[in-house]
């Protein structure tokens, strides 16, 4: 049985749990409280998990072979003491703060013991050997995963696409002994693919002493959320990837555009995607005092934060909207900073629909704090940025077209092999049929004034200097040059009469055919009435 497998019945779960009120955002919490401490059951039976281990009268031992009313009551006894420490009556059960964040304030919403029966019979049903050998933390994140894009709550535009964290990732190639944060953790999804990443290169940290070994899994990963339930999620999924962080966990409670981010230390590594949108669920309110450029655009002060927050040669990939691109006043004033402080090397125009929310356009910016030859240098380190095109004519991803790896390929080799932008690279590349891609007015007037040959012009891959951006953009980072093919030209649009009379001739049509309803049914006096009043209003409209 695959962990996809796995995912997929236990999703299936939440159709039994309708039953007792229980809908899908709420199952997946109801399953991640009880999946943990079955985890950590395998974990410890497998040897694997050797600190953090659920105290006495707490573990999956404890509930499987309970039933009935004797069952629900001891798993709101056992929920309570995993997020108090104690037992209820005053005795001490635990001393874990980490234990103790992970179930902060959880509580059972299930009222038929018969569901948490089916339940924890469904997860000593599952085969736990073939889960354990794809990784339990594997497990959780597609169940993770599952939950975004299945649900239709604005969770899912905060869950980054696994393939997107992963390329992000590749391209600033974390390694032993960096400090790389996340101010906006979410679930973790970007702090346990770094870890990863370094795993994979050093034999699962074998390679490592034990110092720097304690290092990776205490001190080199830190992330900041706001939500308690968002950050229960990452705690759990930190620590079934063998990420322990320090005594609050790897990602603390907080907001980073409040006094938690004011006080992170410097990072070697930031990535990160901002929450975009109005969601008012916890939203986070900007407090900060040291952040040079007041806003109250949350997605320019997490900009701020990040390349403020970066040690000297310190690099990040951020996610964001469009809005940051060309926004004025302020957010220009922010984006030349940025291009002072740093080398902003790199802009990935993503495709739309690869979150939650359809619409949203997003990019990745990949920057470094001074330059190569200067790390410290905080003046005019922008010399060129690199601009690769995934948006224009690509399909609308979601279910039925999966946003993959594979789409971001043709990115990552023009990208180049070095972290910091530095790769030689060189302008032309022409997947996803770009060749056959029209160009945009600005495009073709550059290109009739030769400042740009035929085929480079229908390229993905271009370069824009410092000087071209400040001269024609007004230090605007909305670049684009190749035209969709659902984009409307206004130069050619008829004039405002000519729309006018269409749209009254079609609302003409309209009525004479909701008329001719009307009378169908058998409405005449009620169709005659509004026929008198619309010439009424038509005739006062003409005086």
């Amino acid at each position: 049985m695959t962990n996809n497998d796995i995912v997929q019945k236990l999703w299936n779960l939440c159709d039994v749990l309708r039953d007792d009120g229980i809908n899908y955002s709420d199952y997946v919490t109801e399953l991640v409280l009880l999946l943990f401490i079955k985890m950590v059951h395998e974990n410890t039976e497998a040897g694997t998990l050797k600190k953090h281990p659920l105290p006495k009268g707490c573990r999956w031992t404890d509930l499987n072979e309970k039933s009935g009313l004797n069952l629900l009551n001891d798993y709101k006894r056992i929920l309570l003491s995993l997020s108090t420490g104690t037992d209820g009556e005053g005795n001490q059960v635990h001393e874990d703060p980490l234990i103790s964040a992970i179930y902060a304030d959880a509580q059972t919403r299930l009222r038929e013991p018969r569901h948490l029966e089916q339940m924890i019979k469904t997860l000593d049903q599952i085969d736990w050997f073939s889960a354990k050998q794809d990784g339990l933390g594997d497990l959780y994140e597609g169940l993770l995963e599952k939950n975004a894009n299945e649900t239709k709550s604005g969770a899912g535009q905060y869950f980054t696409p696994r393939a997107l964290i992963n390329s992000m990732v590749r391209c600033l190639k974390p390694q032993p002994l960096e400090v790389i944060q996340d101010p906006s953790a979410g679930t973790a999804g970007f702090l346990i693919a770094a870890d990863q990443y370094i795993k994979d290169q050093t034999d699962d940290l074998f390679d490592l002493s034990a110092k720097d070994q304690k290092f990776q899994k205490n001190k080199a990963f830190v992330g900041i959320e706001l939500v308690p339930g968002t950050r229960r999620l990452a705690l759990m999924n930190c620590l079934l990837h063998g990420m322990e962080g320090d005594d609050e966990g790897v990602v603390h409670m907080g907001n980073a555009l409040g006094q938690a981010g004011s006080t992170l230390p410097k990072a070697d590594i930031i990535l990160a995607n901002p929450p975009f949108g109005t969601s008012k669920g916890g939203e986070a309110s900007i407090t900060r005092d040291d952040l040079t450029y007041k806003t109250s655009n949350k997605q320019l002060a997490f900009l701020q934060h990040i390349y403020r927050g970066l040690k000297p040669g310190g690099r990040a990939a951020i996610v964001l909207p469009d809005n940051v691109l060309f926004e004025a006043n302020t957010g220009t004033d922010i984006r030349r900073d940025l291009m002072h402080k740093c080398n902003l090397h790199t802009i990935l125009r993503l495709p739309t629909g690869i979150f939650y929310a359809q619409g949203v356009k997003t990019n990745v910016l990949f920057f470094t704090k001074g330059t190569a030859k200067n790390p410290i240098q905080d003046e005019n380190c922008t010399k060129n940025v690199w601009v690769y095109d995934l948006r224009t004519n690509m399909p609308n991803f979601g279910k039925r077209t999966p946003f993959t790896e594979g789409h971001l390929e043709p990115f990552e080799k023009v990208y180049g092999k070095k972290p910091d932008g530095t790769s030689k690279r060189t302008e032309g590349e022409w997947s996803f049929n770009a060749e056959d891609i029209d160009l945009s007015d600005e495009a073709k007037q550059a290109k009739e004034n030769q400042s740009v040959d035929e085929r480079l012009a229908h390229s993905r891959w271009r370069c824009f200097s410092r000087e071209w951006i400040a001269e024609n953009k007004d230090d605007s980072l909305d670049i684009s040059w190749l035209k969709d093919k659902d984009s409307v030209d206004a130069a050619n649009l008829p004039g405002p009469e000519v729309l006018a009379g269409e749209a009254m001739s079609e609302l003409v049509q309209a009525l004479g055919e909701l008329d001719g309803l009307m009378r169908e049914l058998g409405a005449e006096e009620e169709a005659n009435a509004q026929r008198v009043l619309l010439s009424e209003c038509m005739s006062e409209a003409g005086q």
